[in-house]
């Protein structure tokens, strides 16, 4: 009962928006990074599973809280957000030492991850109020 109310809370999944941030600006800021596994476009399938935690935490964040009730428009406003955010962390990149930044396809794959975050939020909003008419 208590974790449903705790998932139930706009301020956990904003609280998970600025740490997902702060890890995201981290990583960022390092000039090596180790990849788990090697293959062509690894780096692409990072920054969309990513950006769809971040994407998922934002829209529940929004959802719960009452804002942007329609779900075109909360998917919408997710993938704007995973956007900018996708933008200044390529951005960001520019400025340090041995990264590149700029690159439109880390670009795309943020804005996918948003929006596979997004649908996925939509699923567990979905369930979580299934689970609220239970208890």
């Amino acid at each position: 009962m208590q974790l449903l109310r705790l998932l139930s809370s706009p301020i956990f999944w904003r609280v998970l928006v600025l740490l997902w941030f702060g890890v995201l600006f981290w990583l960022s800021s390092q000039s090596h990074l180790p990849s788990p596994a090697s293959f062509e476009g690894v780096d692409k399938l990072e920054h969309t599973i990513f950006f769809a935690a971040g994407g998922m935490c934002f829209l529940l964040g929004l959802r719960l809280a009452g804002f942007a009730k329609a779900t075109k428009t909360a998917i919408l406003v997710t993938v704007l957000f995973c956007g900018a955010v996708g933008g200044f962390d390529e951005w960001h990149q520019t400025f340090t030492p041995g990264r590149s930044g700029g690159d439109v396809w880390d670009f795309t794959a943020d804005l996918c991850g948003g929006f596979l975050g997004a649908l996925l939020a939509m699923g567990f909003q979905r369930w979580l109020g299934r689970k609220q008419l239970e208890a």
